[in-house]
């Protein structure tokens, strides 16, 4: 039985073309689920990323209360509960599911092989078999990758212009995301290639963050890198302040880290990519099948620092860093 807390319905509506759901259902509204890997407060908030989706299907001429009806389950970070709710939404009937993450969008995969489903981030889709090919997805899965080549290279290379003298670095991030795997190993190669040390930092659990936090404590590297996805959004807070606490050069992979107090981010807009989700959502609703719609990769990157944190770790950001950041935090 799924609590009040985890199963959220809400209406919202669209303009829907001829040949969409709409006929197709004789008039009954289409119904999408959202599988949430997060919890209500992290990605429903003023700030979150389902704001992003739904401003997309407002641009695109939704409007809610009418003729969609979008049901909303949350996995609260708990990655083994998403099967379940994948095969909830297939038991309730949606027409279509919308998801992020690579464990969702396995999950919402394994669920069903009707049911279109949109995934709005993932990270790696190829070698983690959600879909075979970019250009040609095939079955009934496609969506947004975070993937984009030499990413993990240039956020070293950014760490290395701050601290010239970087010898040792760590990669933070949930060993039990498959999707992340890859961007551990993209990093210990970028580090290998520069003669510099590298700790594997994975943890999948509370406890197992702390074990990690005093594993750091103890190897002090120079800069951490701390992956963007469920789990360390969860912790954001308790990684933020521990990274303040040891006065460690953190560079994270999505924005909000650096605008809760985070030194710098580089990376694709998780916010943009959610918000062209709904552009999958749209096509597929008018009768576009999944298979036929590539997988997009990231079109808009950006460079976000912190100039207070940076003046509390007793760090200057040079100027070749700063000309080429798109916000500067004062």
């Amino acid at each position: 039985m799924l609590s009040r807390r985890t199963l959220l319905v809400v209406l919202c509506t669209g303009t829907l073309a001829p040949g969409s759901f709409a006929q197709q259902h004789s008039g009954n509204p289409p119904r999408i689920g959202w599988l949430v890997p997060a919890t209500q407060a992290e990605w429903d908030g003023p700030d979150g990323w389902l704001k992003e989706y739904r401003g997309g299907m407002r641009d695109l001429g939704y409007i809610e209360g009418r003729t969609v009806q979008t049901e909303y389950i949350y996995a609260d970070g708990h990655f083994e509960r998403l099967s379940e709710l994948a095969a909830k939404l297939v038991e309730h009937k949606v027409d279509l599911i919308v998801t992020a993450s690579t464990p969702a969008a396995i999950a919402a995969k394994r669920a069903t092989d009707k049911i279109p489903v949109v995934f709005a981030a993932s990270s790696d889709p190829i070698s983690t078999g959600v879909v075979t090919n970019l250009a040609h997805p095939g079955g009934n899965i496609t969506g947004l990758s975070l993937m984009a080549s030499d990413l993990s290279a240039k956020r070293l290379e950014l760490l290395h212009t701050l601290v010239p003298r970087l010898g040792r670095i760590a990669v933070l991030w949930d060993s039990s995301n498959p999707g992340m795997a890859l961007r551990a190993r993209e990093t210990r190669a970028a580090a290998e290639q520069t003669n510099i040390a590298f700790f594997d930092a994975g943890a999948h659990n509370l406890d197992e963050l702390e074990a990690i936090f005093a594993e750091l404590s103890k190897q002090r590297p120079l800069a951490v890198v701390v992956t963007a996805e469920p789990f360390t959004q969860e912790h954001r807070s308790r990684i933020l302040d521990f990274m303040a606490r040891n006065a460690i050069p953190a560079m994270y992979e999505e924005a909000g880290f650096v605008e809760g107090g985070g030194l710098m981010s580089y990376g694709p807009s998780v916010r943009d990519l959610f918000r062209r989700s709904a552009i999958y959502v749209d096509k597929i609703l008018k009768g576009a099948k999944p298979a036929d719609l590539p997988i997009e990769q990231p079109t808009k990157f950006e460079l976000v620092i912190n100039l207070k944190t940076a003046k509390s770790f007793g760090l200057t950001i040079p100027d070749s860093i700063l000309v080429r950041a798109d916000k500067v935090i004062e």
